[in-house]
């Protein structure tokens, strides 16, 4: 026996108008939906430059979503720690860790001496050493026979 339903129309889109700069035109009317929170072209319109990532980032955050990109800081926004440079093949001794960074661009930069999360430095004499928030190793605490040379900004 054949299917004798009749299938449901399909949904139909609403449609805005544009504004019309020129009270001579007749009315212009975008193909696009209406106003959708979720689809980036209802925020850009055609013609419009393409907006940043960062502007992206900003907006989605500002709406209250910090998921997908939105979980993403804004370039710019985060910037590249200083420390002392580790060469590629200095092998580093329990507790110190190596910290690499990019630049907004994607560019890696030389990674830095810290400090690892999962240990706690000990000097010399075996008492615990200072550790600053940012975990970076200073100079006076770096391990035997890494070349002291300090990359980025000098710190407070």
């Amino acid at each position: 026996m054949a299917n004798t339903e009749t299938p449901a129309p399909p949904a139909t889109a609403v449609y805005y108008a544009t504004p019309s700069w020129n009270s001579d035109s007749p009315e212009l009317h975008d193909p696009r939906p209406a106003f959708d929170p979720d689809d980036l072209a209802s925020y850009v319109r055609p013609g419009d430059p393409a907006p940043s990532a960062a502007n992206v980032i900003r907006a989605l955050n500002e709406a209250g979503i910090h998921e997908g990109l939105g979980a993403f800081n804004p370039p710019g926004t985060v910037p590249v720690i200083a420390g002392l440079a580790v060469p590629p093949d200095f092998a580093l001794p329990p507790g110190y860790v190596r910290h690499h960074q990019f630049t907004d661009e994607g560019e890696p930069l030389e990674p830095i001496l810290m400090f690892s999360p999962d240990v706690v430095p000990r000097g010399p004499d075996g008492q615990p050493l200072p550790v600053s928030a940012d975990r970076v190793v200073p100079p006076e605490h770096a391990p035997p026979g890494l070349p002291i040379r300090w990359v980025g900004p000098p710190r407070p």
